[in-house]
């Protein structure tokens, strides 16, 4: 137990008045927050603010905050002033001295541009015009003769962000010593989006419960909202959708309009601006309309009247998230429809108000014989350029259903004329839940680095969704929350790391993983270089290794029926084809995996030609999709001279070996951390490493009853049967 904590309990047992009493809990409350230590359980993420006992470093970090003159007329102003005392005073373990009016003893400045001096004003110019309305100056500069540290912003956001950076670097023990930041986003919407039920339930969520308690709202204000909202402002994510894509009608009505106003209000002094997911058919079902019809009159006004409505309780509004025609949810498909015609619908209501309606791409119609991977682009690709400007289409990273390992989706590039939110999944849904550790940037960068070839060479999925390759005006990215009531926000101590990377990512998609990496491990765990180095070495191998013990060489959505949990290769009694494993990895005796190549069902077709050529030919596809594109032989010889057969069991072998080494290098790990830190990611790994050998086993005795093969040398062979695997039922798995 953290011993000032202990001390806060010893104290219940001491006889002393109780005004003495409550003194005392108040001193010892004081000091638990102000610790060196992390909050126990994880529940500060990368955001505590322990001493820094480096002597250079805080001297200084002590020279330069010595004196703070900083400036606030709003409430954004004002939770920066209070995140920057925060910090500054826990690090040094001091009092500020923040003034609102600057004095000679100043030496650091946190002050808008309209608020400078014209010198400094004129000086810093170009970068003023650099940053935009979310970007932030922190840099040293001389008044008067004088050093000074600026913080400075052309809005109130920008100071926010600023700060943060600083006691970010701060934390990493960096020196400030001639520093000269200036950043801005380079995505404009940077938004989380919750599958949240307003029963508190989480779709696909692994950490518990909804942090969104509807029963108490709007009364009822929990701390943790602010302290998400500030983990969130700490990483620049400036938009949150509170609701699931499978929408609920109830929360258009007013009684929880008022409730969503109230967290609005909690996260509006951290620059995020609340969003809701709304649909289609509510104009029937609390509208008592007899239609949902977009091109209907009444219909059209009944969206009108709600959309000002909605304004009413929440005047910075974001916009509607909008799920339609895809796995039963209604949309404009069901009146004959397009999906031009529904956004352009709401688009129209929302766009007076400033308003964004972010239409989803992920569609799959039952009646759809054709390939699954090819319909979100045969749908939306036609379209192009008929969208309202108002109107962006959210495009999953790749066009199954993130899996472990998929090719970036087609439409990248493919909509110039259209501005598309990429969508990453953050909650674990196909990657081992919160039970296995794998970060996530590595799959991200991945996709956003990907070469498109729509404009040539070095047209990569990044430059399509910053807007730079076709100049849109709206840019944005859109991450799947993995945030729930669990101590640690995320069940995972490292799944903490994907939704500050996933944040990190969303800022600037040019980052690479292994940056973000040894940032968050500084900010969450220590500055010890050998630690770090460990530890960044088991996040960077983690997503490989899951792709390997799960889904190697292109195999895709194996996971077992409706919770995903677990292998079930052999599902194949599903009401619709696509969603049983076997549609997808088409074992039979002369082979394994989906033609999409022009014998097939022509999915490269969506590709540029340049990427087509690539996939289509086996010899030269990149052997991670080799089988999400080809249907081929056991015993098909590869590059390096191996079969097929062989190179498939050893990559499951690989994986199951990749976690055994993860498991090792943590355990070196164990002296730079606290025993409750280390016990609780080794008990996990405990977990992933029988989840990756059942992964393993269960996979390769089902695909052996296809090509009859041995397993290849360095393979372990499997304890239980086939028939043990198909027998395992999980009927209460999370997040189902």
């Amino acid at each position: 137990m953290n011993s000032k904590l202990h001390i806060a309990l010893l104290c219940i047992n001491i006889n002393i008045s109780s005004a003495h009493l409550r003194l005392f809990y108040v001193i010892i409350f004081f000091t638990i927050l102000h610790s060196n230590s992390q909050t126990p359980g994880g529940y500060d993420l990368w955001l505590g603010y322990p001493k820094i006992e480096e002597s250079i470093v805080r001297s200084e970090y002590v020279k330069t905050t010595n004196s703070i003159f900083f400036l606030t007329n709003s409430d954004i102003l004002q939770t920066a002033r209070n995140e920057l005392i925060r910090g500054i005073d826990a690090m040094l373990e001091r009092v500020s001295d923040v003034r609102d009016s600057p004095n000679l003893l100043n030496t650091m400045w946190v002050v808008k541009k309209n608020d400078l001096n014209q010198e400094i004003q004129s000086t810093l110019k170009a970068d003023f015009e650099r940053i935009g309305k979310e970007g932030f100056i922190v840099k040293s500069v001389f008044l008067d003769g004088k050093g000074i540290l600026l913080i400075s912003a052309n809005e109130d956001v920008g100071i926010l962000y600023g700060v943060f950076k600083l006691l970010q670097l701060m934390k990493m023990h960096k020196s400030l010593d001639g520093i000269n930041i200036v950043e801005t986003p380079k995505i404009e919407l940077r938004m989380l989006n919750h599958w949240d039920n307003l029963d508190r339930t989480v779709e696909r969520g692994y950490a518990g419960f909804s942090l969104w308690n509807w029963q108490k709202l709007p009364i009822y204000i929990d701390q943790r909202y602010k302290d998400y909202a500030r983990a969130n402002a700490s990483i620049g994510i400036n938009a949150t959708v509170l609701t699931n894509v499978n929408a609920n009608n109830l929360v258009l009505n007013s009684d929880y309009l008022e409730k969503a106003a109230a967290l609005a209000d909690v996260f509006r002094p951290y620059g995020i601006k609340v969003y809701l997911t709304a649909r289609f058919s509510a104009p029937i079902e609390i509208g008592g309309l007899n239609t949902a019809d977009p091109l209907d009159k009444d219909v059209i006004e009944w969206w009108n009247n709600k959309v000002k409505e909605v304004y009413k309780f929440i005047p910075d509004f974001g916009g509607f998230l909008v799920k339609a025609n895809s796995e039963g949810q209604p949309g404009p498909q069901n009146y004959g429809r397009t999906h031009v015609d529904g956004a352009n619908m709401m688009a129209s209501a929302l766009k007076p108000f400033g308003g964004l309606v972010i239409w989803r791409a992920f569609v799959y119609s039952e009646t759809d014989t054709t390939d699954r991977a090819k319909q979100a682009y045969t749908e939306f690709v036609p379209y192009d350029g008929n969208f309202l400007d108002n109107v962006l289409v959210q495009v999953k990273n790749g066009p199954i259903d993130f899996q472990p390992r998929e090719p970036f989706h087609p439409m990248f590039g493919a909509m110039p004329n259209t501005s598309l939110v990429m969508e990453f999944q953050i909650t674990q849904e196909y990657l081992g839940f919160s039970s296995h550790l794998v970060f996530l940037p590595k799959l991200y960068e991945e996709v956003l680095d990907a070469e498109t070839f729509r404009k040539g060479k070095n047209t990569t999925v990044t430059k399509v969704i910053d807007g730079s390759l076709f100049n849109k005006k709206i840019s944005g990215m859109a991450g799947v929350a993995n945030i729930g009531t669990d101590m640690n926000w995320t069940g995972h101590p490292f799944a903490q790391a994907n939704w500050y990377g996933y944040g990190r990512l969303a800022w600037d998609p040019y980052l690479s993983s292994e940056i973000i990496a040894e940032e968050w491990l500084r900010l969450t765990y220590s500055n010890n270089p050998e630690f770090v180095k460990l530890v960044k070495s088991i996040m960077i191998a983690s997503r490989e290794a899951v792709v390997n013990y799960m889904t190697p060489m292109g195999l895709h959505h194996l996971m077992d029926t409706g919770h995903h949990y677990g292998p079930g290769p052999w599902v194949s009694d599903l009401s619709r084809p696509e969603w049983n494993p076997t549609y997808y990895h088409n074992a039979d005796k002369n082979g394994i995996g989906f033609d999409r190549t022009p014998s097939g069902s022509n999915a490269t077709a969506q590709y540029a030609p340049e990427i087509a050529k690539i996939f289509n030919d086996p010899e030269t596809c990149p052997e991670e999709y080799l089988l999400w594109f080809h249907h081929l032989p056991w015993d098909y010889k590869l590059k390096n001279g191996g079969i097929l057969w062989d190179a498939i069991a050893l990559k499951y072998q690989k994986g199951v070996d990749q976690v055994e080494e993860m498991i090792s290098i943590w355990k070196q790990a164990k002296t730079y951390i606290s025993d409750d830190q280390y016990n609780e990611v080794r008990m996990l790994l405990e977990i992933q490493i029988q989840e990756a050998r059942w992964w393993r086993n269960a996979c390769l005795l089902y695909f052996q009853t296809f090509s009859g093969k041995e397993l290849p040398p360095g393979v372990e062979r499997p304890e239980e049967s086939l028939e043990h695997y198909k027998s395992l039922k999980f009927p209460y798995a999370p997040g189902n």
